[in-house]
């Protein structure tokens, strides 16, 4: 990751989805970019699905005379969607990071009422 100052760091953000071999993908920028805006929709969707997964899985354990083989699709398909969710976590949770060590820009005071003598009170001397 390159930053230049804190006002145009750029952010190294994990994809949530992996290149050759399984490895990570990163996108370097600022979030707006296209591959950052479709990076956002595929977590929305794995989000989603999860959810979705979480509900089958509920209904699928009450059933009586389920077999082994459908029991064994779902916990692969829970471990897939965790693993989808843990990237999302790890992702959003170094940007928030990164977002939060960041120091709040400090307001400039105007150049005139720099050079202007700024009144002074006396207590000792008001009644």
């Amino acid at each position: 990751m390159r930053v230049t100052s804190w006002s145009d760091a750029s952010v190294a953000r994990l994809l949530p989805w992996t290149g050759t071999g399984g490895k990570s993908c990163y996108v370097v920028g600022d979030g707006t970019g296209y591959v950052s805006r479709k990076a956002d929709e595929v977590e929305e969707i794995q989000l989603d699905m999860a959810y979705e997964l979480l509900g089958h899985a509920d209904g699928l354990l009450t059933e009586p005379g389920v077999t082994a083989p459908e029991i064994h699709f779902l916990a692969r398909r829970l471990t897939e969607s965790l693993e989808q969710v843990q990237r999302i976590a790890e992702s959003r949770g170094s940007r928030l990071e990164v977002a939060l060590a960041r120091p709040e820009p400090q307001p400039k005071p105007h150049p005139a009422s720099a050079s202007e003598p700024q009144p002074q009170s006396n207590s000792e001397t008001s009644p």
